[in-house]
């Protein structure tokens, strides 16, 4: 599935037919995150749109390519400001290399990827709380009500784990140790890893999950309505969303006096950073 074959036209193929094609191959054959091809899908669907949808991929040249990259430093929002930073930028000039490197792979005729040079993008910053900031953060939440034991756990575990959100918001009762101290969770990629929590964050989940009177299978949950809708199994409905722990962490962060814009994932960096300053490889 994805390929192309001859009774598709080969090169007499239009953007949109291909990058369609493109889009299956990237889900089946390559595995794809979600998240991936959702991006391919965006990026692609822009290039198709300023190239012609009916534009023959045989057809797509460097002249082309070099109108669409000064496209998108032009555009603006209403404010007359750039829509599109350098970065983003390049992400778009990223997937359609990409989908040229497919083209190539089916033995289509089309531009080859290497002609097309990426820019040089900004140095990449890593923002991350100090050790002083972090026990601030934790110090201001209110651990005598089940909210607060809850996202009292949600901050420790975040920070000790380095977990991306997504992984957080998925965890469920059965599938963590907290006498190992340890768990599995699936990343990019649908590939497990092995993930450890610090005894801090064990005993932070022990504490939340002991007070709570269900049992309900997602370790963290929302404790007032939940998500509405009969698709959902109630467990579903009370599993914490995403937008949810962005809220609480921004919150404890203002309440903590904290100047930096604190996100999970800047616990997630701050996690990495504390494990390189007590001796980890920068690949780990």
């Amino acid at each position: 599935m994805g390929s192309i074959s001859n009774k598709d036209g080969g090169g007499g193929m239009t953007i949109s037919r291909a990058v369609q094609k493109f889009l299956e191959y990237s889900e089946v054959n390559k595995n794809q995150s979600l998240k991936t091809l959702e991006n391919y899908r965006h990026y692609l669907g822009r290039f198709a749109a300023f190239a012609g949808a009916d534009l023959l991929v045989t057809e797509v040249t460097l002249d082309l390519v070099d109108k669409y990259r000064i496209y998108l430093n032009r555009l603006r929002d209403d404010s007359d400001k750039p829509l599109l930073s350098v970065k983003t930028q390049a992400y778009h000039v990223i997937a359609l290399r990409a989908f040229l490197k497919y083209l190539v792979k089916q033995d289509i005729a089309s531009l080859a990827p290497d002609k097309i040079e990426l820019g040089k993008l900004p140095g990449r910053t890593v923002d991350f709380l100090e050790r002083e900031e972090l026990e601030r953060l934790f110090a201001v939440i209110d651990t005598s009500g089940i909210t607060g034991l809850r996202d009292y756990a949600i901050l420790r575990t975040l920070y000790s784990t380095g977990l991306r959100i997504s992984e957080l918001v998925g965890l469920n009762r059965d599938g963590i140790n907290l006498e190992t101290c340890e768990f599995r969770v699936i990343g990019k990629g649908g590939k497990y890893r092995i993930v450890f929590l610090s005894r801090d964050a064990a005993e932070a989940i022990q504490r939340y999950l002991t007070a709570r009177k269900d049992d309900l299978k997602p370790v963290f949950i929302n404790h007032g309505r939940g998500k509405a809708g009969a698709g959902y199994s109630l467990s579903e409905r009370k599993r914490i969303s995403p937008t949810m722990v962005q809220v609480l962490v921004r919150k404890y962060a203002a309440m903590a006096g904290l100047v930096k814009k604190v996100t999970p994932h800047k616990l997630r960096h701050s996690f990495a950073t504390e494990l390189l300053k007590n001796g980890a490889d920068i690949r780990s």
